[in-house]
């Protein structure tokens, strides 16, 4: 019977994910949007696809009250939604411009 314990030969040290692991929001600081998200899933059939604002609103409230770590939302999967609102902002922007120039 030759079953060798070997304890110290190599240890095992856990590493956290890179993504997908990040701190509870004890204080329910974005419950809000996590509530939004939540409604809309159930909506929608639980397509989360279908849901993908109310997702991004809820992962940016997270970063920006470092409940996770900060990371672009394009890299995040949401480059599309994010040219939606510059492309918005910008057509807001040009017809107040033009609505400034008619007085």
């Amino acid at each position: 019977m030759s079953t060798a314990m070997n304890f110290g030969t190599k240890s095992f040290k856990p590493k956290p994910p890179d993504k997908g692991a990040f701190p509870l929001d004890h204080h329910g600081e974005c419950s809000a949007f996590k509530d939004v998200f939540m409604r809309c899933l159930r909506a929608k059939d639980f397509d989360n696809s279908a849901c993908r604002q109310q997702s991004k609103d809820y992962l940016q409230c997270r970063m920006e009250r470092d409940l996770m770590a900060q990371e672009s939302l394009e890299k995040l999967g949401y480059k599309d939604l994010m040219e939606k609102e510059k492309e918005k902002e910008n057509k807001k922007e040009r017809n107040s411009n033009h609505a400034g120039t008619r007085q």
